[in-house]
Parts: C-alpha cells; sequence; structure tokens
C-alpha cells in the first residue's frame, strides 16, 4: 500500500496529464462511462486503450474528443490516462441575455490531460471496495504564462463499492460510492455581470468554480452483461448516474478484445440540446477500445472478452481446431480460427488456381494453333508470290514465241504459267489468242471468256470477243500483249 501511495506521488508531481478528456464517456478506467467501478478479481487484460468522441451539437457541429489508457500495475492498484481536447463552450450560448455567440465569441478550447488513481482496498465474496483518485486534469492555456495548470474544479476523491451477481445467462454489475469534484453536483453561481443566476444551476466555465463552491455528492450505476455476442465476450448495457446526471450506453463486442462504445451523456438535458451548452451537457458519444489479454495465469474466459469472469487455470474451451487453454492469448486463440479459414480459402485457390491451369493450357494451344496459322499464311503467301513470279516469267516467254510465230512453244509455256497461277486472266488471254493464230476459234472463245470471267474490267478482251461476234475481228487486232 505504501508502495502504491508512492507511486501515486510520483506521477503527481511528474505529470502533465489527464483531461477533461477525462470526462469524456469511456475514457476512465473500467468499463462504466463516467462513474468508477471496482471489482473483486483483478483485471483479464494486461492494459486497455482506445478512444471516444462526445458530439454535443450539430448545427454549429461541436465536439469534444480524446485519447485514454489504462491498466493494473500491481495487485488491486490500477492507473489510468487520458488526453482530451473538450467542446468549444462559445458555439452556443449559454442563454439569451449573455449575449455571448458565436458571432462575438473566440473560444480555443485547451487541450487537456489526466490521470486517474485506484486501489481495491477490500473484498467478500463477489463485492469489492475501492478508494480512488480521478480526474486529476492539467489544461494546456495559450493565454496562460504557465505551460499547465491544474483544474480543481474536476479533482475527484471518491469510494465505490461493487456487487457482481449471476442471473442466468447474464450478469449484473452495480456501483455505488461517494465523491468530490467532477462527480458532484456544483453549487448555483452566478455569472457574468450583474449577478444573474445560469438557469441551468451549471457555470459556462467550470474553471471558475472555486473550492468553496464545489460540493459532494453520491453516484450509482450498473452494467448488464447480455449473452448477444457471446463468442465475444458478450454485448454489455451501461446505466448510471455520474453526480451530475443520466448517462445511458452500449459497449458492443467486434471481437474478444475490441469493442465499439456508444451512449448518451445526461439524458434528461436533451431537451435543451440547442439553446444552452454547460458543464453536463448532454452528448451523443461514440468510441472505441482494446483491451490487450494477460499471455498467462487463467484469466481468459471461454466466450472470448476480457471482460467476462475467469475462468480457472488448465480450463479449456473448444474451438473448430479442438481445445485451446483458457489463458491462452486471444490473439493466439483468433489466429487458430483464421488458420482454418485460411485453409479452406487455401484450398479453394489451389482448386482456382488448378481451372486457371486449364485455362492456361488451352489459351497456350489456342496461342500455338494462332502461330502455326500465321506461318502457314506466310509460307502460303510466299509460295504464291513465288509462284506468281514464276507464272509471269513463262508468260514473258511465250510472248517471244508468240512474236516468233513458234505458237506450239507459246502454248506451252502459257500452259506452264496456269499451273503455277491457275487463275491469271492474262494466261488464259494469251492463250486465247494462241488458239485464235493456230485457227482454233472455239478454243480461243473459250479461253477470253475464261479471262473476261476472272477479271471483268479486262476491256481488251472484251472488244476482242465483241469484234469476232461482229465478224470483224481481224488479225491485226488481235490481242498479243
Amino acid at each position: 500500500m505504501r508502495l502504491n501511495l508512492k507511486y501515486m506521488l510520483i506521477l503527481l508531481s511528474f505529470s502533465a496529464t489527464v483531461s477533461a478528456g477525462t470526462r469524456v464517456a469511456y475514457s476512465r478506467p473500467g468499463m462504466m462511462m463516467r462513474i468508477p467501478t471496482s471489482s473483486n478479481t483483478t483485471a483479464p487484460y494486461l492494459f486497455r486503450t482506445g478512444f471516444g468522441t462526445e458530439i454535443h451539437n450539430l448545427n454549429p457541429f461541436n465536439t469534444a474528443g480524446g485519447l485514454f489508457f489504462d491498466m493494473e500495475i500491481s495487485r488491486g492498484f490500477s492507473f489510468g490516462f487520458s488526453a482530451v481536447i473538450p467542446g468549444d463552450t462559445s458555439r452556443i450560448n449559454p442563454w439569451e441575455e449573455s449575449g455571448y455567440s458565436i458571432e462575438n465569441t473566440t473560444y480555443n478550447p485547451p487541450v487537456e490531460f489526466g490521470f486517474h488513481f485506484q486501489q481495491r482496498v477490500y473484498t467478500y465474496n463477489d463485492i469489492s471496495l475501492s478508494v480512488g483518485l480521478q480526474d486529476v486534469v492539467f489544461e494546456s492555456e495559450q493565454s496562460s504564462d504557465q505551460i499547465l495548470s491544474l483544474n480543481t474544479s474536476l479533482l475527484s476523491f471518491f469510494t465505490v463499492l461493487a456487487s457482481e451477481k449471476d442471473l442466468g445467462d447474464y450478469k449484473m454489475n452495480t456501483y455505488m460510492g461517494f465523491g468530490t469534484g467532477g462527480l458532484a453536483q456544483p453549487a448555483l453561481v452566478t455569472e457574468l455581470a450583474g449577478g444573474k443566476a445560469h438557469p441551468d444551476t451549471a457555470k459556462f466555465d467550470t474553471s471558475r468554480i472555486s473550492a468553496e463552491e464545489t460540493s459532494a455528492g453520491v453516484f450509482v450505476g450498473f452494467l448488464l452483461k447480455t449473452p448477444f455476442f457471446g463468442q465475444w465476450g458478450g454485448m454489455d448495457i451501461v446505466g448510471e448516474f455520474d453526480g451530475t446526471g443520466v448517462n445511458v450506453g452500449l459497449r458492443i463486442p467486434l471481437t474478444s478484445d475490441y469493442r465499439l462504445n456508444l451512449g448518451f451523456a445526461h439524458i434528461e438535458r436533451l431537451p435543451s440540446w440547442k439553446t444552452r451548452y454547460w458543464t453536463g451537457h448532454p452528448a451523443f458519444t461514440v468510441g472505441f477500445d482494446m483491451a490487450v489479454p494477460r499471455l498467462a495465469g487463467g484469466l481468459r474466459s471461454a466466450s472470448g472478452g476480457p471482460s467476462n469472469q475467469p475462468l480457472p487455470v488448465g480450463s479449456t474451451f473448444r474451438s473448430e481446431s479442438g481445445s485451446i487453454p483458457a489463458y491462452m492469448d486471444s490473439t493466439i486463440a483468433m489466429a487458430d480460427y483464421t488458420v482454418l479459414s485460411l485453409r479452406d480459402s487455401m484450398s479453394m485457390m489451389n482448386n482456382e488456381m488448378r481451372n486457371l491451369m486449364v485455362q492456361l493450357s488451352a489459351l497456350e494451344q489456342e496461342s500455338q494453333f494462332l502461330v502455326d496459322s500465321l506461318k502457314q499464311l506466310k509460307l502460303s503467301k510466299n509460295v504464291q508470290e513465288k509462284n506468281m513470279n514464276e507464272a509471269m516469267r513463262h508468260l514473258s516467254r511465250s510472248l517471244r514465241y508468240f512474236y516468233a510465230g513458234d505458237f506450239r512453244e507459246a502454248l506451252k509455256e502459257v500452259d506452264l504459267s496456269l499451273e503455277l497461277k491457275p487463275d491469271l486472266a492474262l494466261a488464259y488471254a494469251r492463250r486465247g489468242s494462241i488458239y485464235y493464230k493456230l485457227g482454233d476459234v472455239q478454243r480461243a472463245t473459250i479461253n477470253w471468256n475464261l479471262a473476261l470471267r476472272l477479271d471483268p474490267e479486262y476491256d481488251d478482251v472484251r472488244n476482242i470477243l465483241k469484234a469476232l461476234h461482229e465478224n470483224r475481228l481481224k488479225e491485226a487486232n488481235l490481242f498479243e500483249e
């Protein structure tokens, strides 16, 4: 106990952190929104961290937000830290007569840092008693000569009595206690010139509340653990009176170690949501926290949530891969499940890979077929070009024989040309002229018609046929190209 007090004094001496951000819901040690808690068992997590945001108004948009961290340093002694940027109190009129509005007021919210300390002093069965100090808030004021200044209006000494009861599939944790500072309703104070009292009995700026004006009060709350999302620890329903107002919320597990936090703070003041801003203004809160579980010691729960009742050392729970020790790190347990999922995914990927390989093989065969076809086309083109050239050489020789009067040799050369290029219109026209010279008008006519069929634009052949039909074809007019 002396050692814990020593740690507390050292941290207070060198601290520069906890905040009104500490006033953001779900940012103090424990699972409640704003009140302290107690437990008769060691925390099942090594440490817990996260962030939270409170939305105080939508138009103009006004929020408070911050980060937090907490852990159980030694047996029964817990420490928490938070860093917060509070809401801008100038964004909404405190009341109409004050004249303070966004048009004529400039306000930069100070960055707030804070600490929370708690010591469990007594346990009996399912009952525990803890004392502590929370909301040791330091503010970073730009207008101040000091780098950090202590906000004494939030400083709270408290005592909390907790009870844990099993209700079938549900579990009820109840808390009630006594506290000062931020856990008590401030006395009625006056605001600005003229001594006019604030209609909501709370000051516009909490830093103006003196020690004489701060009272003490009581707080109560409950946390109902439900079986919903039981594989991840169950969903928590939170309800509390924090000394100044009523808060309600939900803690929804995303995995065994991650939770989404939702809620409303000071719901009794929601009718004044848009008309006033004060310390304890109603707000919608949303946040996220991560609990890093202990690696050993039998503190892992079968349902998977670090906030559940611990299991005895040696206990196991079932997973798809078999029995897993209850104290196993949730990350390892999750990894076990992930490995099974990856195995199934790998099997599916292997099947897909085989299908892709089959498709790839088919594509390769098709590609090879296209390559072969292209080669064949190129070869055919080359052959055709070669045949064309050779056919034209034979036609050239036939023309020399034709002019020399050697019509039989000329006919042989034309026939060789047609063997190489059967669709060559010029060769048929030449052969027709040769047959005409040999006196075979019928064969000549046949070959000229074949040439015209192959090339309908062959005007010379058409003229010869027309002259032949009109019996005016003369030897001088023969097609002898």
